[in-house]
């Protein structure tokens, strides 16, 4: 295995990026196997699964390849284990909201059994994890706005400056005010930060990726979903930018992701205005899932390419992704509301859920004026305002209440497989529903909707046979997304 990775590392192979770290025992410094740095003898380098077990073995963050902003692992939506649940959590920053205490709790495990597991298989417990993602929130802080360290050290999740110094120091091996100083001149010149350090002007993020990204796919099928008030697409095709709200544990946000790819095609421009900077980390991350950035094209494709016809399929569209959500809890009600009627309908009926029931912005931005509304909200409501039949409604306030109580729970961590059976036990939640919201709420890529009408227009119309879909897991949702472009049929 190790001389595999260093092989990686040798050719500077980006796809392992984000796989693996390495780390040179002579200079002290771990880095991303894509480090265009002059190649360390094999004996000098050691392996990591994650930063943080780098972080934790004393290495410091290689300043020219930046490792602490590669791409997530790919195995962490593959995997339905305690390991990957927590991974999923952890990212979504609830051990900075709820402790190693809460993040036991969300995966039904004591904090002792969590913090073994994830240290005899990751090399780092959850405190050390989110430490190390709490320094590249801070990192990103530093470089982009011009705020003062002391604000940054408690946006960034950090519960003291003096533990935000100290870890800067140790991850970086630079202080703070050095680190600022060592920004690329395009973070400087991207920052709109004012004079005074107020991120009005949002801050500036590179959403990383491996392999190809489709952008035209990810966009075309969101503009064709956006919801009024609370999403929009401007700009023509090819220039386009992706906006929408946001509701996070702090406060709201406004996220924006430009189209273009960024320079040779590793990552997404994205800027976010935040209420509450220490939503920063959730934000990132819940854009992350909505564009499935964390995806392994390579792993998809190899898989795929093993059925001839499914392969021939994928390889028209390299880079296809499977987006996700930003808000479990608003795809859920969204695929209520697209229940037996066209993807315009379910858009008019939305829209008008969002003018009746959504929390409206202090201020609006552009064509964006609402937070989806929450489920605690959409519980007790009547619904006469979106003219849908009475039962169709009455599932819609039985999902709410719900998701209100805690008897469905759709968060990064949750068991999918209790999830689902949770919501088949709704009433007017069938299979459909369910393994949609599986596919989209909960990142499963590994969900093939066989009984799809536009599934199996797509399949018939590529001549793929759908009794060959066991030959295409653990990757079967990026299969559905090919057949539903083959059949040209939105769903």
């Amino acid at each position: 295995m190790d001389d595999r990775r260093y092989e990686a590392v040798r050719s500077r192979d980006a796809r392992f990026d984000g796989e693996f770290f390495f780390a040179v025992t002579t200079t002290g410094i771990y880095c991303r196997p894509s480090c265009p740095a002059v190649t360390p003898r094999q004996r000098n380098v050691r392996f990591f699964p994650t930063a943080a077990a780098a972080q934790g073995a004393g290495f410091r963050a290689c300043r020219r390849c930046r490792p602490d902003a590669v791409p997530g692992s790919a195995a962490w939506n593959v995997r339905a284990d305690v390991v990957g649940r927590a991974m999923r959590l952890i990212g979504d920053g609830i051990v900075d909201r709820e402790g190693v205490a809460g993040l036991a709790t969300r995966l039904g495990y004591s904090a002792r059994q969590v913090q073994r597991q994830l240290n005899a298989e990751l090399g780092a417990g959850p405190i050390a994890l989110a430490r190390a993602q709490r320094a590249h929130t801070a990192r990103i802080l530093l470089q982009t706005t011009g705020m003062q360290a002391a604000g940054i050290a408690f946006a960034a999740g950090f519960a003291s400056v003096r533990q935000f110094n100290d870890t800067i120091r140790e991850i970086y091996g630079m202080t703070p005010t050095e680190l600022r100083a060592a920004r690329p001149g395009s973070a400087r010149s991207a920052s709109a930060v004012g004079e005074g350090g107020s991120p009005a002007a949002g801050i500036p993020l590179r959403l990383a990726y491996r392999g190809a990204y489709d952008t035209g796919q990810v966009f075309d099928h969101l503009e064709r979903r956006a919801l009024q008030g609370i999403e929009e697409v401007t700009g023509p095709p090819g220039g386009r930018t992706y906006r929408r709200t946001l509701r996070l544990p702090g406060g709201h946000a406004v996220a924006e992701v430009a189209e273009t790819a960024g320079k040779g095609g590793r990552w997404l421009e994205c800027r976010l205005h935040l209420s509450e900077l220490r939503d920063l980390t959730t934000a990132t991350q819940r854009v992350r899932r909505l564009f499935d950035l964390d995806a392994d094209p390579y792993a998809v494709a190899e898989r795929l390419a093993a059925a001839p016809a499914m392969g021939a399929l994928a390889a028209l569209r390299p880079g296809l992704r499977a987006p996700g959500t930003v808000d479990p809890h608003e795809t859920a009600v969204r695929a209520v509301l697209g229940q037996q009627v066209t993807l315009a309908a379910g858009r008019r009926l939305g829209a008008a859920l969002v003018a009746a029931y959504g929390t409206p912005l202090p201020v609006p931005s552009g064509g964006l004026s609402h937070l989806f509304p929450t489920v605690d909200t959409l519980a007790g409501a009547s619904l006469s305002e979106l003219g849908m039949p009475g039962a169709r409604r009455d599932t819609l306030r039985g999902l709410a209440a719900a998701l209100a109580d805690g008897t469905v729970a759709l968060d990064p961590g949750v068991d999918r497989d209790a999830a689902e059976k949770a919501l088949l036990a709704l009433r007017g939640i069938g299979p459909w529903t369910a393994g949609y919201l599986r596919m989209r709420a909960l990142g499963d890529p590994d969900v093939l909707l066989e009984d799809d009408v536009a599934v199996r227009a797509g399949a018939a119309r590529a001549g793929v046979s759908l009794q060959e879909a066991e030959a295409w897991r653990p990757w079967r949702t990026y299969a559905a997304h090919h057949l539903w472009n083959a059949g040209q049929t939105v769903t």
